[in-house]
């Protein structure tokens, strides 16, 4: 005879058992609220990055040594950052070189759940919030999920449900370049333009998007698998110029090395960090760019190589290269850097190739890191226009104590971003970062840009200063940005400027945005947490108007609530 009571006491002491065995480490999805808080303890020193350029939720895992848990710099320590649970351990196996490349345990992480909502009042705001279109009117997001580990398998279901209200506003008339209204303001050639929409249609959407979702075996340090998870390609904090989680995911296979310290063979002399990933991914177009639904798919190409010398403590440095394609399996070829413009003869299937190199040093001793990406669209070019196609971000952080008595942290966050076409194209042809004529949806999936957020053809700077207090955090910010300055400068290219008619005509026709802003940040509970946001943007010219005097305000507002585990 079964006894029940026995059974519901064992079933109890088991649950208790298994979820007391918590491991001190944090594995985030990018810009969440945990990592940039486990990048600020790695600005004072208290934890090591888990990677070095490249990330994703799987392989931002940070740990903190028992002595980092209980410190007072780590201001949050009494607050549930998210835990790992061990749900079995083998003990008992015998070593040899393949079990020690593995985890023999199993192990599970829940996400969320994370509820985002924001509202803007005037025109579309937003940016590196994955599948979500920010547009005018009431926004929501849900993301929750659930990864699981056992001997190296990984399994990550973390998907993302958005709404957009999709208020209507004033467009620009883009009938010039695209057939369809809502597309973006502008393009050039027959040809030439960006699946980038200035608005999805004009009724309410949902999105269902797969988000951070992926099966993975990891073996030591060498990885491979397959799902959607979202990539943070470099240092830079809000700007990449390559690859971000602005864009909805997409379908990639990846393989290549985790973050991997290297000795000097024979003498076994400490080398430094290595990392590399190499990915293909399949991209898709959005339903407001055109009619033709053989074009529809892309393929990325992604690789990213990184190194951080053992010699010079702080330092690392990347080398990373993106291509896309046309979908085809011919388009396999490009896996693999090449000068090669074009599959076969054939000029309608042709490549679009970006390179970037960074470099990030971080001071933990005095809590100062300086970082900057430099990117190349149109191979290199140092021998005879230096300067061609170029774009780039550069940025610093700084920690600060505010008050030891209360226990109060601080950071200063500066960047700045320019991707504006460089001079030469002023003897060619009109040009974006963005663009391409043999890729016709430009650098995007699914209607949003792939790298920086905050868009590509323009300049601008963020500077920031955040707060930390044991209970939470407060950020105030002032960003300051133009979105595409080359829709102006393309109007120069074929015309000229002797009688001044461009200059009276365009010189106070500039986009520009003024966000003055505030995100708090409160646990109110040790689990529990909400961020209340409020910015304030002044937009001069919203539609490029030439006579300079048009403005308008939105007001974007969010809140957002997570419970950890």
């Amino acid at each position: 005879m079964i006894n029940y009571a026995d059974m519901r006491r064992s079933v109890s002491l088991f649950t208790i058992f298994v979820f007391a065995l918590t491991v001190a480490t944090g594995q985030e999805a990018l810009k969440s609220t945990e990592e940039e808080y486990y990048d600020f303890l790695s600005l004072q020193g208290l934890v090591e990055r888990p990677y070095l350029n490249y990330r994703t939720l799987s392989d931002s895992e940070w740990t903190l040594t028992s002595e980092a848990k209980n410190s007072d710099e780590n201001v949050w320590k009494n607050n549930n950052l998210g835990n790992k649970y061990t749900l079995y351990e083998n003990t008992d196996s015998v070593k040899n070189w393949f079990t020690e490349g593995i985890d023999e345990s199993v192990k599970l992480k829940i996400y969320g759940p994370d509820w985002y909502n924001s509202y803007n009042t005037a025109c579309p705001y937003g940016q590196n919030d994955g599948a979500l279109w920010q547009g005018k009117g009431y926004n929501t997001s849900l993301t929750a999920g659930a990864r699981l580990e056992a001997y190296g398998f990984e399994l990550t279901f973390k998907p993302q449900i958005c709404f957009s209200q999709n208020l209507d506003f004033d467009l620009m008339d883009n009938s010039e370049y695209y057939s369809n209204k809502y597309a973006y303001i502008w393009g050039y050639g027959n040809d030439v333009g960006v699946d980038c929409p200035q608005r999805f249609g004009d009724e309410p959407f949902w999105t269902f998007d797969w988000g951070d979702s992926e099966a993975r075996y990891t073996w030591h340090n060498f990885t491979v698998g397959f799902g959607t998870q979202a990539i943070w390609l470099g240092p830079a904090w809000l700007n990449p110029l390559l690859h971000s989680n602005n864009a909805a995911t997409y379908p990639k296979f990846d393989f290549g090395l985790r973050k991997t310290k290297i000795y000097m063979p024979f003498t076994g002399w400490d080398l430094g960090y290595i990392e590399g990933r190499l990915w293909v991914g399949y991209l898709s177009e959005s339903d407001y760019f055109d009619d033709d639904d053989s074009n529809d798919h892309n393929m990325f190409h992604g690789l990213s190589i990184s190194y951080a010398p053992s010699f010079l403590k702080g330092l690392t440095l990347g080398a990373h290269r993106t291509c896309l394609v046309k979908w085809s399996l011919k388009g396999l070829k490009y896996i693999i850097p090449s000068e090669d413009n074009y599959i076969g003869d054939d000029s309608s299937q042709g490549e679009d190739q970006r390179a970037s190199f960074t470099a990030d040093w971080i001071f933990p001793t005095v809590g100062f890191e300086v970082y900057g990406e430099l990117g190349f669209d149109d191979g290199l070019h140092f021998d005879s226009i230096p300067n061609h196609a170029r774009a780039y971000t550069i940025g610093a952080k700084k920690a600060l104590t505010l008050s030891k008595k209360y226990n109060l942290k601080s950071e200063i966050i500066f960047e700045w971003n320019c991707t504006e076409m460089s001079q030469d194209f002023q003897l060619q042809w009109p040009y974006n970062f963005g663009f391409h004529h043999q890729i016709t949806q430009g650098y995007t999936n699914r209607g949003q840009w792939l790298g920086a957020g905050s868009g590509y053809g323009g300049r601008g700077f963020f500077i920031g200063y955040k707060v930390y207090h044991k209970k939470g955090s407060v950020l105030i910010f002032f960003h300051h940005w133009q979105p595409d300055n080359n829709y102006i400068y393309q109007k120069a290219i074929y015309a000229s400027a002797a009688d001044g008619t461009l200059n009276s005509t365009w010189e106070n026709a500039w986009k520009t945005y003024n966000t003055k802003g505030i995100s708090i940040n409160y646990y109110i509970t040790k689990s529990l947490f909400s961020e209340i946001s409020c910015y304030n943007t002044a937009i001069l010219n919203p539609l490029y108007k030439t006579d300079g005097t048009s403005w308008q305000r939105n007001i974007h507002l969010e809140l957002k609530v997570k419970y950890n585990f």
